[in-house]
């Protein structure tokens, strides 16, 4: 089946046709709800919660632009949506925040399983802001439209979150110097 008639015939609300898509597509969507998420349980509960609004809204899906793209957006805005009730972030002004050049993250040689890790455990107002901004090119802009904060805001949460990671690959060379 195509991926045309695949998205007719979920829009027809047929199971089968929702099984596969989920077969295609749920490794994808589960790598977003896994970087946006604490821990490996709260990202499957954001995947299923993902798909349960695509179901829902696939109607509203026109055939503008990529399906793909399109699930990922409902994806991203699923897991967000959980954060937004909460109110996790802190509010900077412009004067407390680093500059950026500072804060660059040396990556090389570490193992991608542990920068997901350290990824994961930050706080999810610096996780959030850090995953929109460096992993899914969001400008500060549009991370702040999203999740209802001020850009200086996102820019600070990810200072933030760049200088506890900094901290943390620096911390694992040191303990794995040969």
């Amino acid at each position: 089946m195509t991926l045309d008639e695949l998205i007719i015939q979920c829009k027809k609300q047929d199971a089968k046709a929702q099984g596969e898509l989920y077969k295609q597509y749920s490794g994808v969507l589960f790598s977003i709800c896994l970087r946006y998420s604490p821990n490996y349980a709260e990202a499957e509960d954001s995947l299923q919660d993902s798909f349960l609004t695509i179901f829902k809204k696939i109607e509203q899906f026109q055939d503008k632009g990529s399906f793909e793209g399109w699930m990922k957006r409902i994806t991203v805005n699923t897991v967000l949506q959980k954060y937004r009730k909460q109110r996790v972030f802190d509010i900077a002004r412009e004067d407390q925040i680093e500059d950026e050049e500072d804060l660059m993250i040396e990556d090389e040689g570490i193992p991608l399983d542990f920068l997901l890790k350290i990824i994961q455990e930050l706080p999810d107002r610096y996780r959030l802001v850090f995953t929109m901004y460096v992993m899914d090119d969001y400008a500060h802009k549009e991370i702040a439209e999203m999740l209802g904060i001020s850009d200086g805001t996102s820019k600070s949460n990810l200072a933030r979150a760049r200088i506890i990671l900094k901290k943390k690959v620096e911390e694992y060379r040191l303990e794995h110097k040969e």
